[in-house]
């Protein structure tokens, strides 16, 4: 049987699935401060991000082989390029554990009000290790955990849209007054759009999984375009209704927006049932994203990267060392990087995966320079604007995120060269980077 397995639908699903994680439910409260500017920014965002899905159709046409971003950056600058792009990528993998688990538990608190007397610090990290224990028995364990919770994301995303689209469009007046008063600025905006850009995270899923696309030539680019569409018509309807219905000041203090939107759509109190539906669907993107990070720890040592301790299985086939110590280094990044707010320390570390998941969209862009200048057939004159629109896109989040979080991505990115250089002597021989 082919291992290519997903025609346009699944991966159309797959881009879907993916990028629908825990961030639409942080986002309101998280671009509240912004005001209108969070419009404009989601604006930037899809520009990039169309930008981006058109140069990653263009490399999947043109090097089929090459299954997936990392293997297109390989295919045209080189192993020492597509290395850094590879590690960043893994790192914002691991460090959207802890922003995930913090997501988690403004809604977990809701739900379980006792547990507000414990430290969000602690529910953090204790649901981190959790998943990490449930993945360490097995992937059929966390996959059943994964199948239980996929769905469950939707429900609350469809009862806000369609009440908060009734209510408004029903009585627009009852709601103009909730407009922020917040002035559009161009720096305000790259603030912005550096904090929306991680909601679509996940956006290139087709192009990883290039590998197991049917007619990929084909399949990627469509199933890229379409589903990063409606992912973000769906997440700037949810921002735009947060926006209406709730003062700018308590939407931008809530620990869980939606929980705050839907009292004030359906009456105080009756929010708090949407926190289940959120808690269960932001610990099953914990769960999965706990078994991505350690498989893509272990391709990293199976192909000389990382130490080979780390791809060794425990007697549940999966890689015991990678899953603790991605494990780890999450809950070291969250702690570090805690704040006195769950809004705030949300907002802070998905600002450091955002930019640690920026080199790699730079590389892609220049990647498709590459082929264009070295060969051109079969690809459109087109897409020197759609490479540039990626490159400028990548420029205008990197200088929304900001010093402190720059820095933190930069720092983790350089931290790479060394255990590169490491691992590169001790194999004798360059070491190939995958092409996942």
């Amino acid at each position: 049987m082919s291992d290519r397995q997903f025609g346009l639908g699944m991966a159309t699903a797959l881009v879907v699935g993916n990028t629908i994680g825990m961030g639409i439910f942080m986002q309101p409260a998280a671009l509240a401060p912004f005001g209108l500017n969070a419009l404009t920014g989601w604006a930037a965002v899809i520009f990039g991000c169309v930008c981006l899905a058109v140069s990653f159709a263009a490399l999947a046409r043109k090097l089929p082989e090459a299954a997936g971003p990392f293997g297109y950056v390989r295919a045209t600058l080189g192993e020492v390029i597509a290395f850094p792009a590879l590690w960043c990528y893994w790192i914002s993998v691991w460090a959207t554990l802890p922003v995930l688990a913090i997501g988690v538990v403004g809604y977990f608190v809701n739900v379980f009000p006792a547990a507000a007397a414990i430290s969000p610090a602690v529910l953090a990290v204790s649901f981190i290790w959790i998943f990490i224990a449930v993945n360490l028995l097995g992937v059929r364990s966390g996959g059943r955990v994964q199948v239980a919770t996929s769905l469950l994301k939707v429900v609350p995303l469809v009862l806000v849209m369609v009440v908060g689209a009734f209510s408004i469009l029903s009585d627009p007046g009852a709601w103009t007054p909730n407009l922020p008063a917040t002035p559009i600025t161009g720096h305000a905006s790259m603030a912005a759009a550096a904090v929306a850009l991680y909601a679509m995270l996940g956006f290139e899923s087709a192009a990883i999984a290039a590998g197991r696309v049917k007619d990929p030539q084909r399949t990627i680019p469509r199933a890229t375009l379409i589903g990063t569409l409606v992912v973000a018509a769906l997440y700037v309807s949810i921002v735009a209704i947060g926006m209406l219905v709730v003062p700018q000041e308590t939407l931008a203090a809530s620990d869980a927006p939606f929980v705050t939107i839907a009292d004030r759509l359906l009456g105080p109190g009756n929010g708090r049932w949407i926190s289940l539906f959120v808690v269960v669907s932001g610990l099953g993107c914990l769960n999965g994203w706990a078994l991505l990070a350690g498989e893509l720890t272990r391709t990293l040592a199976s192909h000389r990267l990382l130490p080979p301790i780390l791809g060794e299985s425990n007697r549940f086939g999966v890689p015991w060392a990678s899953l603790l110590l991605t494990g780890g280094l999450a809950t070291a990044l969250g702690i570090m990087n805690f704040s006195a707010t769950l809004v705030g320390a949300f907002t802070k570390l998905s600002l450091i995966v955002s930019a640690a998941n920026l080199p790699l969209y730079v590389c892609c862009s220049f990647a498709l320079f590459t082929l264009l200048k070295r060969d051109s057939a079969g690809l459109s004159p087109g897409l020197w604007f759609a490479g540039a629109g990626g490159v400028a896109f990548a420029a205008f989040a990197f200088k929304g995120v900001g010093w402190e979080p720059f820095i933190w991505a930069l720092v983790l990115a350089l931290a790479g060269l060394p255990i590169y250089l490491w691992m590169r002597r001790r194999a004798g021989a360059p070491a190939a980077t995958p092409g996942l």
